[in-house]
């Protein structure tokens, strides 16, 4: 048997950090068991699904790199197939006409609610054949109302519903159009689904479900229902614990690598290990070592996981996402070093690709000023001499290695018989226009020698023009 699992988001939205957990888990499981990966778009709610949450959801699952086998299906092109399963389920004596008002229904609920009873339908119309003419009704599944659906939850065990808890689900409203619940029952058997991810809030979908499948002799699919996320503050995630769409990590500057260990470790692990290749991901995962307690976003523990990518993926490959946030920033890197270069050089000095780019600017675009705190500590009178004899050296060199750079600093000091931060400070800021940067052998290096040169210039007429005011 081919393991088939399937992501079946609702396009009234983005693709939120708890979708994209239970696509993960999906995918990886189907990975892990060399199996299929199908994307299913649940678009029946006519009035809240658009296109561009269609197109939200399908640039995350790409930003992320979890690709389908199959799909994207999309339900309202299935609308023929359904009406058809339902006209058989009615000729079959396995589904009826409801012609209970919405006003009939609130009674109905609200006289078992006073009787202390649990609101439900109580299937007046299951039996009867006295159809009224021009009257609009829905299609009911008629429920077993013997016996009990038992499944074997992969997160939570056994579960058992009794089915006299369960009432005649709808499953064609007035309008002709099918329902949620029915439609993903036709589709996991269509599409050959065999194992089913996804929140515990279908839970008590499942049971219904299953009785769905059964009516219609179609094989009922393994389930993994799995916890909910939680906020720092034990509350459900929400937009006030900050981003939760998946394109805003993007934006603010997180490898999609950084996100796809956090989600997997959030529900999921393989004893201690905190760091997973997308690789050891595939070969470890089981849907059987899923937690089923909740599990609380961290964002700090994010950032160090973002931070631990940035510096060790390879270069070539964190620039291709670094390229978003050049364009975002209109960073233009044609006049300067490799972006490689630079994306090695800061590395191990930001938390985020947008941090990155903001540090990174001196690398291609001159500036017309100094920040005023080390320009006000570094570029004194007293860095005149220090900056005019490393700049001559700077000039003088043949060869522009960071070797040859940090041996030019190096003499300067000794000339002078000044430690090198009375060199390298002062040179630091002029060469970058601020107190901070990589090592000056490696800055320089990258900026080139006519634009560090130049730079030294601007910050001897900045201490000049500093002398005489």
């Amino acid at each position: 048997m081919t393991i088939k699992t399937r992501f079946a988001p609702s396009p009234t939205g983005f693709l939120h950090v708890g979708g994209a957990r239970t696509a993960l888990y999906s995918w990886l499981y189907a990975q892990a068991n060399q199996g299929e990966f199908v994307l299913r778009i649940e678009d029946t709610d006519l009035e809240r699904s658009t296109q561009e949450a269609i197109d939200a959801i399908l640039e995350g699952m790409k930003w992320l790199g979890l690709e389908w086998n199959e799909g994207p299906y999309y339900q309202t092109q299935r609308f023929d197939r359904y009406k058809q399963l339902i006209a058989q389920l009615i000729a079959e004596g396995k589904a009826y006409r409801c012609y209970c008002t919405p006003q009939e229904l609130d009674a109905m609920r609200e006289k078992q609610m006073a009787a202390g009873e649990k609101p439900r339908y109580t299937g007046v119309w299951r039996d009867r054949t006295d159809y009224p003419e021009d009257k609009p009704f829905v299609i009911r599944f008629r429920n077993p109302q013997e016996g009990s659906v038992k499944f074997a939850d992969h997160v939570r065990g056994e579960i058992e519903v009794a089915n006299s808890e369960l009432d005649d689900l709808i499953i064609q409203r007035s309008d002709g159009s099918p329902t949620y619940n029915f439609c993903v029952v036709v589709d996991d058997w269509d599409m050959g689904i065999t194992h089913v991810v996804r929140g515990e809030d279908h839970i008590n979908n499942t049971p219904r479900q299953i009785n769905i499948l059964q009516a219609l002799n179609a094989p009922v699919p393994e389930y993994a229902h799995v916890s909910m996320i939680l906020g720092d503050d034990g509350a459900k995630l929400s937009k006030r614990h900050g981003a939760v769409s998946v394109m805003q990590y993007r934006d603010e500057g997180y490898l999609p690598q950084a996100l796809l260990n956090y989600l997997v470790r959030l529900g999921w692990s393989h004893g201690d290990q905190e760091i997973f290749s997308m690789e050891e991901m595939q070969n470890l995962f089981s849907l059987d070592a899923i937690n089923k307690a909740a599990s609380a976003f961290n964002t700090e523990k994010l950032v160090w996981l973002n931070q631990h990518y940035i510096k060790t993926t390879p270069a070539t490959e964190v620039a291709e996402h670094l390229a978003w946030h050049l364009d975002d920033q209109k960073l233009d890197t044609s006049n300067g070093p490799a972006i490689e270069d630079v994306i090695s050089a800061q590395a191990e000095r930001v938390k985020t690709l947008k941090e990155l780019v903001e540090i990174s600017r001196y690398y291609y675009e001159d500036f017309s000023s100094f920040d005023e705190k080390a320009a006000k500590k570094h570029l004194r009178p007293v860095a005149q001499q220090p900056l005019e004899v490393v700049k001559a050296k700077l000039e003088a060199l043949d060869d522009w290695t960071p070797e040859a750079i940090h041996a030019a600093i190096n003499a300067t000091a000794e000339e002078l018989e000044v430690g090198m931060g009375k060199v390298g400070m002062p040179l630091r800021v002029a060469v970058t226009g601020a107190g901070n940067s990589p090592s000056l052998d490696i800055t320089l290096n990258l900026i080139g020698k006519a634009r560090s040169v130049q730079r030294i210039d601007q910050a001897l007429a900045f201490i000049a023009q500093r002398a005489n005011s």
